[in-house]
């Protein structure tokens, strides 16, 4: 299944299911892709988590009874999978921008969340430059965290920033960014900021060695200022990329970012020239 067709079929699945107690793992499973994979596609994609559409779709449609239908506070709760009448107006409120009894007196406008409709533009003779090379396996020293997939985005920056507000950047200058869930799973993955481990030297407190197995790696070209030039990589590679690949689909449940040593350009990782890899495992179909 494509990744047009593979969103469009979980959009309707999670439609369907939407008072239901459903999981990034039933979507995900229903349309026979890793939750690991669909989880970051889908977010690349459509801008939002599948979680956070589904919460959002939820409080769209409570909304549309509250005012409607003339529901009650707790059926809404009840129906929509909160554990409370108080859970679900603090979730309506920060959704909505008012509390259900305010938005039930003063007929408040509340926010519409429509089903998704994806439409991917291929673009004719668009080319994405990548490389696949066969490395065996090696060893990094770093820092790592684990991560729910819901906020990775904003909270993988801060980890960075954390490790050179705190001298860490002393011990590994972060060459990479390795993303690992080997179960692929749908809820957390370990983040690390490594580079590669030189058995000669101590191991610092608090870091970690690891090993990354042996692969086919796709590897795919950043070029430009971080962090736009990697975000506007990592759409193309699920908008277009991976639709018109038809040899090789995801390995494992690794995904690599190669960072260049910033002082080599005139204004770092923020210059025009700067260069970054990302790396997939991949394998034949």
């Amino acid at each position: 299944m494509e990744w047009t067709e593979a969103i469009g079929e979980a959009v309707r699945f999670m439609e369907a299911h939407i008072t239901e107690d459903i999981t990034v793992n039933d979507v995900a499973e229903h349309v026979h892709i890793s939750p690991f994979y669909f989880h970051k596609g889908f977010s690349m994609l459509c801008g939002c988590s599948i979680t956070e559409y589904i919460r959002n779709r939820r409080l769209s449609l409570a909304g549309e009874e509250l005012m409607t239908d003339g529901a009650t506070i707790t059926e809404l709760a009840m129906k929509y999978g909160y554990d409370s009448p108080d859970s679900f107006s603090r979730a309506f409120c920060r959704f909505h921008g008012t509390s259900p009894k305010a938005a039930q007196k003063e007929k408040a406008m509340l926010k519409n969340f429509a089903p998704l409709k994806l439409t991917i533009s291929m673009k004719g003779g668009y080319l994405m430059d990548y490389r696949i090379v066969k490395k065996e396996s090696f060893a990094v020293i770093g820092v790592q965290k684990d991560f729910g997939y819901d906020n990775a985005k904003e909270e993988i920056p801060a980890f960075w920033q954390e490790h050179y507000a705190t001298g860490k950047g002393e011990h590994v200058c972060g060459m990479f960014g390795i993303n690992i869930d080997p179960q692929m799973g749908n809820e957390k993955f370990s983040y690390l900021i490594a580079d590669i481990y030189n058995p000669a030297v101590d191991i610092p407190k608090g870091f970690v060695v690891r090993t990354i197995p042996a692969f086919e790696w796709a590897v795919i070209p950043c070029r430009g200022a971080l962090p736009a030039s990697m975000q506007d990589v990592n759409v193309k590679i699920f908008s277009e990329w991976l639709p018109a690949l038809k040899e090789y689909e995801f390995a494992e449940g690794y995904c690599v970012e190669m960072y260049d040593a910033p002082d080599k350009y005139p204004k770092g990782t923020l210059d025009e020239n700067y260069y970054a890899e990302i790396w997939i495992p991949v394998k034949k179909k």
